[in-house]
């Protein structure tokens, strides 16, 4: 079968592609012209019985309608208001740093029947042009305190939500902050919009690994970023948000039979005593910016008794929150230059990677894989034709119970389950089983049960520079990271990498991590083999669920 007819081309001209992938494109007030448009967002990330919300709009329209949805296997409509007054308000143009600073338009109470959960908000105004205008925003609703027998807290990656935010203009990755305006932030707010893509999405949307592998010699496709550009959502919805990751298990766990709660990591941050309550708690997704008193949380829970279950990847940088949580800060990349609190020595509120040895607290200590062992595969030029699933190294495992899986064969490789971005390890292998190094930092126990490749470099010498993403930028930052310099001797320490599923028990508790963001994908596409893996680790770490 031709290329061409293997992947869509949204109508895009090469020339369109090629800015959809590289090109810096955003949300912003204003740019949908003579169409109208409506925006909003709330005071808070997550609320609880009883809270009031502050919703926060800026609209074309003089009145809007408003729907308020439980998003679960099975929606439910909470509230429902029509009339409501609204007006154009300012915003500045740093608001991804700062906040939007709106005016709250209308306030509505938290009711004692709302179930703990993800609750989508729906605006709805008349157009300019006579045609109806929309947005969503999403807000959580954590569960009250108390033992919570036989449920699963599923801790949502907000952090990450909030790094790849694109509205406003900013957010950690690019960027109109700097004197040139053209720097991803260091700081970003929550008082702003979730972009366009992070709540609601349709079912063919792309997700970010390719569906068909690309031939050797061919410039890597991005059809996430195509279809964005096209369908003029945000640039950065496959990357993180509700509706790419989170979404997939609360919906599939509420159909399976598991009763789920759903919490923010400000939760984690701030009232650390939520997990008390749950027998498991579970991270998915892609789940890459924590503070420390997040990890405080989790080591803590587990050492004392408790499961955690982290069906997720890329474990990479530390944050820390200010103003009460309004604003996150990480540097990242210019963490030793220009972090304050880095200057200070302050590790507990520093950003920069895990695995930066003055930090001294490698992802591997609370969830048994590091990011900067793993990383990229099946994207881009990093593994562009390798495994989709997770190769399996010892099936006599209890998670692979039922599932009829052999040493050698491949977990979710159909439903794409491995990849965009993946945790390792150093290893060796012994007897034909792959084992944690001395050096590697993994818990003492910690068995390996599958594991794949990846990569820190794109394997794309052959591409003209604008045809390449990223090259070996992000290589020799963890070079230099782990190594204090980004030569060429350094970036071939880390260049290979790999892709991880791990258990080990730590203190009293135990932890499984499937080290890679797309294991949602397998239960998207009902693979009833990583469902079953699912299962087998909830229903463990759940106590025997009948």
């Amino acid at each position: 079968m031709a290329l061409a007819t293997e992947f869509p081309d949204f109508g895009l001209t090469v020339e369109r592609r090629r800015f959809a992938v590289r090109g810096h494109y955003y949300e912003h007030p204003g740019m949908d012209g003579e169409r109208g448009e409506i925006w909003c967002y709330t005071d808070r990330f997550s609320y609880h019985a009883g809270d009031s919300v502050e919703l926060k709009v800026s609209a074309t329209s003089a009145r809007f309608s408003l729907e308020i949805t439980r998003d679960g296997a099975v929606d439910r409509t909470v509230l429902e208001e029509s009339g409501i007054a609204a007006r154009w308000q300012e915003t500045p143009d740093q608001c991804s740093v700062e906040g939007c600073g709106w005016e709250t338009t209308f306030a509505f109470g938290i009711g004692d029947d709302w179930p703990s959960g993800a609750y989508r908000v729906t605006l709805t105004a008349d157009g300019r042009n006579g045609k109806p205008i929309r947005c969503h925003h999403l807000f959580i609703v954590a569960p009250s305190p108390g033992p919570k027998p036989g449920r699963i807290l599923q801790v949502a990656a907000t952090g990450t939500w909030l790094a790849y935010n694109t509205w406003g203009g900013s957010n950690a990755y690019e960027g109109i902050t700097g004197p040139g305006r053209d720097q991803y932030a260091r700081t970003v707010s929550t008082q702003r919009p979730w972009c366009r893509g992070f709540v609601m999405l349709p079912p063919d949307a792309p997700r970010v690994p390719l569906e068909v592998a690309m031939p050797p010699k061919t410039a890597p496709r991005y059809p996430h970023m195509e279809w964005a550009f096209a369908t003029g959502h945000s640039k950065k919805y496959a990357s993180a948000g509700w509706a790419s990751y989170d979404s997939h298990f609360l919906r599939w766990a509420e159909r399976a039979g598991y009763g789920v709660d759903l919490a923010s990591q400000h939760e984690l941050h701030f009232a650390p005593e939520i997990l008390d309550g749950y027998d498991c708690v579970v991270f998915v997704g892609h789940d890459e910016y924590w503070t420390w008193e997040m990890r405080d949380a989790v080591d803590a829970y587990v050492a004392r008794g408790g499961h955690a279950a982290r069906f997720a990847g890329n474990f990479m940088w530390q944050t820390r929150l200010e103003d009460e949580g309004r604003r996150q800060v990480c540097y990242k990349y210019q963490a030793r230059a220009e972090d304050p609190a880095y200057q200070e020595g302050d590790v507990r509120r520093a950003t920069n990677s895990w695995e930066a040895p003055e930090i001294g607290r490698p992802g591997a200590k609370t969830f048994g894989l590091n990011s900067t062992e793993g990383v990229y595969a099946g994207w881009g030029g990093c593994t562009p034709r390798g495994v989709r699933g997770f190769p399996i190294y010892r099936p006599e495992h209890w998670a692979f119970a039922g599932t009829g899986l052999f040493y050698g064969d491949v977990l979710g490789q159909e439903s794409h389950i491995y990849g965009y971005e993946v945790d390792g390890l150093d290893y060796e292998i012994r007897n034909g089983r792959p084992q944690p190094t001395a050096e590697s930092g993994a818990p003492e126990g910690l068995e390996i049960l599958a594991m794949g490749m990846a990569s820190q470099v794109e394997e794309a010498d052959f591409l003209e520079p604008q045809d390449q993403f990223f090259g070996d930028e992000d290589g020799r930052f963890i070079a230099e990271t782990l190594f204090g310099e980004a030569s060429d001797e350094n970036l071939a320490k880390v260049r290979y990498s790999n892709g991880m599923m791990v258990n080990f028990r730590q203190g009293k508790g135990e932890v499984f991590h499937a080290g890679s963001c797309e294991w949602v994908a397998g239960l998207l596409r009902q693979d009833a083999m990583v469902e079953r893996v699912t299962a087998n680790v909830l229903d463990r770490y759940l106590k025997g669920r009948d």
